[in-house]
């Protein structure tokens, strides 16, 4: 059995990530094409997704706090990147009631 890894991005109010696909996992999870699970927490960011890396060519989707993505099987290598982060607008009781701070804090997993 693989170990599940878990990368945890940051992003402040200026933070981007360009179109990537997500290819450092082991080749036979890749062969398998076993989920990536994307967990969105604070800020709401312009998530990227298509067929190609070209920006221009990208689908475009908002993602807001507690917004989960989950890309796998024929979908599982698609490029896909962060255009933007939409300051203030994590949930006000998120940042008022925990230690999180301002910006968008995101928790993929996926298995190794």
């Amino acid at each position: 059995m693989s170990p599940n890894i878990c990368i945890i991005n940051f992003y402040s109010k200026t933070g981007k990530f360009g179109l990537h696909q997500d290819k450092d996992e082991s080749p036979e999870s890749l062969r398998k094409g076993l989920p990536v699970v994307s967990f969105s927490i604070g800020d709401s960011a312009e998530f990227l997704y298509g067929d190609h890396r070209d920006i221009e060519k990208a689908d475009k989707v908002v993602l807001e706090s507690g917004d989960v993505l989950i890309f796998g099987g024929k979908a599982r290598n698609i490029f896909h990147g962060v255009d933007s982060i939409v300051p203030d607008t994590a949930p006000k009781a998120l940042l008022e009631e925990t230690y999180v701070k301002p910006g968008r804090l995101n928790l993929t997993f996926r298995e190794y």
